[in-house]
């Protein structure tokens, strides 16, 4: 599939952060933690990311620890973040808001 793999500017990168304070840019990444009252939610949250994530073509790492679940985002092809990362990090913000984890 062919897409834009123009890297975000410097401008769009620090909007995007400034609208998502939850989200940092560490190591050339997005990276957000959510934090779940119980390991099932954060599970849950993670099947939900994981289908938005394979409908977008666009797959996070993604790392579990009890009731944490960290997200780290890039575009290993474009070499660094893209408009991809933003949307999916977004979506996953909304996906968390629309689950018992907040």
């Amino acid at each position: 599939m062919a897409y834009d793999r123009t890297l975000l500017t410097t401008e769009a990168l620090q909007t995007f952060l400034s609208e998502h304070s939850e989200w940092k840019h560490e190591g050339g990444m997005l990276r957000r933690t959510y934090e779940f009252p119980a390991f099932l939610e954060g599970i849950a949250f993670v099947e939900r990311v994981a289908r938005a994530a394979e409908a977008a073509d666009h797959h996070p790492d993604i790392d579990i620890r009890w009731r944490k679940v960290t997200l780290a985002l890039v575009t290993h092809d474009a070499g660094g973040l893209t408009w991809r990362d933003t949307k999916l990090a977004a979506e996953a913000d909304g996906l968390f808001g629309s689950g018992a984890g907040k």
